[in-house]
Parts: C-alpha cells; sequence; structure tokens
C-alpha cells in the first residue's frame, strides 16, 4: 500500500525527468534555464532600458519595466543615485536592504554585482570567467542545504519487533495515507508549470500548496508513530524523503519572488523524487519480509 501510494505521488519517473529537463538542464557551457545559459543570463536586458535585468533590483527598481515608477524612467532612477553617493554593496549608503531581509536571489546578485563591476575594471571579464559564474551558480544551485533532517532522536522508538507489532506499525502507517490522500500528483502541476521550452505559468504553482500542506501532515503524524527498533532506520529514511520532497516544492513556489531558491527545488526534485520511492520501497520490503518470517 505505501509504495503505490509514493508512485501515485511522484508517477511516472521518466515523465518528471523530462519535465525537470524542461525547466532546468545543464550543458558544458553551465547551468541552462529556459535555453540561456547563465551567462547569457548576465547581459539579459528585459525591459530594453540599458540596466541588466540582474542590477535593476539592487536599486530596487522592476527589470521588466523601464519605469518602476510611473513617469520616471529607472535609468534617471540610478543616474540619481550614482550622482548622490557611490554605490557600494555593504549598505553603508541606505540603499541597499539588510542583510536579514535579503533573498537569496538577492545575494546573488549582489556578489555577482560586486564581481562584475571588479572584473570590468580591471579587463578580467572574459568568456572563461564568464563560464566559471555560470558554474559557481550552477553548483549553488544544486547543492543548497535541507532545512529540517531528522534524527533517530526524533522518533517514538519501541525495543519489541513481534511480529504483532510489526503489524500494528504497518497498519497505523497505512492509515496515515488514507487519512491524508493525494488527489493528483506533483509532476501533474509541474507539467503545467511548463507552458513550452521558454515559458511557464507561475500561476499553477499555487496547486502544490494541497499536496505540500498534506506532505507537512502526513511527517507530523510520522513523527508520533511508535516504530518497531529493526524498522527505526528505514523509518527515518522515509521521513527525511517526505521532508526533503515537501521543502523542494515549498522552494519551487519561491519562482516569482526568489529565483535561485526556486531553480535549487527543481534541480534536487528528480533525485529527491527518487531516493523517496526507494526508501519507502526498502520499508516496505522489510515489513513484508518480517510479517512473512
Amino acid at each position: 500500500m505505501l509504495f503505490l501510494v509514493i508512485l501515485v505521488l511522484i508517477k511516472n519517473a521518466s515523465s518528471v525527468k523530462n519535465t525537470v529537463s524542461s525547466i532546468l538542464g545543464m550543458n558544458k557551457n553551465g547551468l541552462v534555464y529556459s535555453g540561456a545559459t547563465v551567462g547569457e543570463l548576465v547581459n539579459k536586458d528585459t525591459d530594453g532600458d540599458g540596466i541588466l535585468d540582474w542590477e535593476e533590483p539592487l536599486y530596487g527598481l522592476d527589470p521588466t519595466t523601464k519605469e518602476t515608477t510611473p513617469g520616471v524612467p529607472d535609468s534617471s532612477v540610478i543616474k540619481k543615485l550614482k550622482s548622490e553617493s557611490e554605490y557600494n554593496l555593504d549598505g553603508a549608503d541606505g540603499s541597499y536592504p539588510s542583510p536579514e531581509n535579503l533573498t537569496e536571489t538577492d545575494k546573488f546578485s549582489q556578489e555577482l554585482f560586486s564581481t562584475v563591476a571588479t572584473l570590468n575594471q580591471t579587463g578580467g571579464l572574459d568568456e572563461m570567467t564568464a563560464d566559471k559564474i555560470s558554474s559557481s551558480l550552477a553548483e549553488h544551485i544544486k547543492n543548497s542545504v535541507p532545512k529540517k533532517i531528522y534524527t533517530l532522536a526524533d522518533l517514538k522508538i519501541i525495543n519489541s519487533d513481534s511480529n504483532q507489532t510489526i503489524q500494528n506499525y504497518a497498519e497505523v502507517l497505512d492509515n496515515v495515507f488514507k487519512k491524508y490522500p493525494m488527489d493528483y500528483s506533483i509532476n501533474d502541476v509541474l507539467q503545467k508549470f511548463v507552458v513550452d521550452g521558454n515559458n511557464v505559468d507561475t500561476s499553477v504553482l499555487v496547486e502544490l500548496d494541497p499536496i505540500i500542506t498534506q506532505l507537512k501532515k502526513v511527517i507530523s503524524e510520522m513523527i508520533k508513530i511508535s516504530v518497531p527498533k529493526s524498522l527505526s532506520s528505514l523509518h527515518l529514511d522515509f521521513l527525511n524523503g517526505l521532508e526533503r520532497l515537501s521543502e523542494n516544492l515549498s522552494d519551487i513556489k519561491l519562482y516569482d519572488s526568489d529565483a535561485i531558491v526556486a531553480l535549487g527545488g527543481v534541480s534536487q526534485y528528480k533525485n529527491n523524487s527518487a531516493l523517496l520511492e526507494s526508501s519507502v520501497k526498502n520499508l516496505a520490503d522489510e515489513i513484508a519480509n518480517k510479517l512473512n518470517n
């Protein structure tokens, strides 16, 4: 029963792989997003006002419009700021948000701004350096640290490993998933999210909310379950697999407000969903093995 539940939740592994690849992939030049390498995105100017997309948020401006404040060109705003004080990245002139309010995308923009400014002054911004910046971002996205990792100390472990104890545990676990059913799979939402090779529809990400809510409820219930000692490590793997998946989905939902975190969620989703499938299969197999002996 458990294995079937997880397969429904993250069904069609090949489809998941294709969907994730549509959002985020890798090529020899580094991270690819919507068909463009990060090196190309560094020079992107969506609104055509001469200010690069990654630079505009540093001044509190919207990179999708030439006039964040109607009637006042963004170029004029930046010219005025630069004339009033030498813009710096430590917030000393009061023009930059406080560190605790920065998103991961803001932090990357800071670092990129500082790096590009320095390299431009020294003449060091060549193709090889741009590739290194791209690779650095790709590694940052792929290797974001989980927010929560459960340990055996978080579980209610019991010493009994009798046949009846194992049976009771399996029934309780099955009842948890019956109590919190998933109406559709994550991949259903991700497939709607990716409109085509160049566009996404972020409005559908709200459909991840009920899945995230259900996952959190399942996680909360799994912590309360009395777990036979011989199954505790497998139960823990399953629990952490659900937690990682929940975090991935929550991160993906930040696509509009914190792209770096969202892309990290997308990048890690395929691997984490595979780990979750593996952990639940291992647990189900061990329960069956103990009940049949």
